[in-house]
């Protein structure tokens, strides 16, 4: 088999890091029990982290990294996968220590992997990847904890971002009033084109970070960038409500009052999408591919691997809106 492409991250003699195309062996793959030919991926914020040398995701390099990728099997040493079986692989170790989806091939442990569900291409899961997957994890829980249309608006947070613009559209469809916050006040257009009913700027999700309490707002929230942010949201929860909390962009500190969860009953939930057992994704997964399928066209820019060191500057500065498709084929 000859060689194939991959996009790596590099530490240069000034000891700054740098992505580059190059050519790698399927011999200089990880052991494991498939080898995938990945036809897309997707990029991410942890993937943008791992680009640029950040070693508390990624502790060696040269290293690619592509923490999604769904692509075809070629070699199987395990009776549960074929050669020519379509699988989805996002999380594990996946583009963090392990060589991920910024290449066209990856070789990993089949215990990670899961068979395409039968309604969605894909092209259709990288579209959603990481992001899709953790965007319904956030609503599931909310709704496994007493959301419904009717408790008031859904604000989300980052909601720009991959998790976020996914959210809202997956929040809309399901008949939510949807409150979407951002920095970017020029994106107003494309947020309501997502099903954004109301816009808050961040500034004003800001305001009151000295006061224990809010006023009551919110009858649920997703919460993409955590810090300050995230502790004034919880303020403003309204009486019984819940906040989903999944990203950090904002810090990872959580300076607030315990008064907003003992005067107000609120809940803060945590979800994870990298760790969790396959068979909790797979139902996620199935449910993207049925009830909760979505279309995502309006939200996408599609590239290839030479392009995404330009698209990782933007989504570290801040600047990327909606989801970046990295097509492999």
């Amino acid at each position: 088999m000859s060689g194939f492409n991959a996009l790596q991250a590099v530490e240069n003699a000034a000891g700054q890091f740098e992505q580059v195309m190059v050519q790698r062996e399927i011999d200089q793959l990880p052991a494991g029990e498939l080898l995938v030919r990945v036809k897309y991926s997707s990029l991410n914020y942890k993937d943008a982290l791992s680009a640029s040398g950040n070693r508390g995701v990624t502790r060696s390099f040269p290293h690619t990294p592509g923490i999604d990728a769904a692509g075809v099997v070629e070699a199987s040493a395990v009776a549960e996968f074929g050669v020519g079986d379509e699988v989805i692989v996002t999380g594990y170790d996946l583009g963090m220590n392990t060589s991920g989806g910024f290449a066209q091939y990856i070789r990993i442990p089949a215990a990670w992997a899961l068979k395409r569900p039968k309604g969605l291409s894909l092209r259709e899961a990288m579209l959603l990847g990481t992001a899709g997957l953790t965007a319904a994890l956030c609503v599931d829980k909310l709704e496994q904890a007493g959301m419904t249309p009717d408790a008031g608006p859904v604000l989300v947070t980052g909601a720009t971002g991959g998790v976020g613009s996914i959210a809202v559209v997956l929040l809309n469809t399901l008949g939510y009033r949807v409150a979407a916050s951002t920095g970017k006040a020029e994106q107003a257009v494309f947020l309501k084109g997502l099903g954004a009913q109301e816009i808050v700027s961040r500034a004003e999700l800001l305001e009151g970070v000295e006061r224990p309490v809010l006023k009551e707002r919110w009858g649920g929230a997703v919460d993409t960038v955590g810090g300050d942010i995230l502790v004034n949201v919880l303020k403003s929860l309204r009486y019984g409500s819940s906040a989903a909390c999944c990203g950090l962009t904002a810090g990872v500190a959580l300076n607030g009052s315990v008064l907003p969860f003992i005067l107000r009953g609120v809940n803060l939930l945590g979800v994870d999408s990298v760790e969790l057992p396959l068979v909790v994704k797979a139902s996620m997964w199935d449910r993207l591919s049925l009830q909760w399928k979505l279309d995502l066209e309006p939200l996408v820019t599609e590239l290839g691997l030479a392009e995404l060191p330009q698209a990782i500057g933007r989504i570290l500065a801040g600047q990327q809106v909606g989801r970046v498709l990295v097509n492999l084929d």
